[in-house]
């Protein structure tokens, strides 16, 4: 149980060291920066969703025979268009030309999805899904601790540039991963209840990740060698421990 609370923490972890970088830094993030950790985070995110959220969805739909792809693809495919339906609700969260409160309500409903995907990975943990481990849910959750570095960021930084106090900004980026642990117990809850639904959930979860990854991370990194070095590197490290400790 410690486990699964320290991987539903992980994330807003993350979010509050980034928010933290308001009282080391000045007004700004740096960019250099920001692209390796966005590289780095696409690439652990995106080798998560296929070792710890689809390939278990798939392995745990086995009995299904050669339908044992349906519930995997149908979870991908309703996590992808959940994310295209958020974003046409809410604004982008990037940029400093958005107002206070309408960044940090983006931001933090950006964050819903990810919570969804550590709850239900730790869920196929709990009810023993073949091929999710504690390694890579972990790893998973690490990931995304990793890409809300920037997001806790690019709150409390804007909010300090336009006179908030160091204090009252910091809290207000903080406050925006608080969703996530929230979001990940009430998964975690509900799988608890339909156990059956877990490889529609962990793939739903993946689908949401894999957007994330191609609709937030990539942009930014796109273009610079260091984004594009810093998501192998993020890809090898999530593969190498997933498989590696799989056992």
């Amino acid at each position: 149980m410690k486990d699964i609370l320290n991987g539903l923490f992980l994330p807003l972890a993350g979010t509050v060291i980034g928010a933290a970088c308001v009282f080391l830094m000045r007004n700004v993030f740096s960019a250099a920066l920001e692209r390796v950790l966005e590289g780095a985070a696409a690439g652990v995110m995106t080798a998560a969703s296929i070792w710890s959220l689809l390939d278990p969805a798939v392995e745990q739909s086995r009995g299904m025979g050669r339908l044992a792809f349906v519930p995997a693809a149908a979870g991908f495919t309703a996590g992808m268009v959940f994310m295209v339906v958020l974003d046409k609700l809410i604004p982008p969260v990037r940029g400093d030309e958005q107002g206070g409160s309408l960044m940090i309500f983006a931001v933090t409903l950006h964050n819903i999805p990810e919570g969804m995907a550590v709850g239900a990975v730790y869920a196929g943990l709990l009810y023993g899904t073949e091929g999710v481990t504690a390694a890579g849910a972990l790893a998973l959750s690490f990931g995304i601790a990793v890409q809300n570095l920037p997001e806790g960021a690019i709150i409390s930084m804007p909010l300090r540039a336009r006179g908030k106090t160091k204090g009252r900004a910091f809290a207000a980026g903080a406050l925006s991963g608080a969703v996530e642990p929230i979001a990940g117990a009430i998964t975690l809850a509900a799988a608890g209840l339909i156990v059956p639904a877990l490889p529609y959930l962990l793939s739903f979860a993946a689908g949401a990740m894999i957007y994330v990854v191609c609709e937030e991370l990539i942009p930014e990194t796109s273009g610079a060698w260091t984004g594009m070095m810093s998501f192998a590197a993020g890809f090898v490290l999530m593969m190498s421990l997933d498989v590696a400790l799989s056992g």
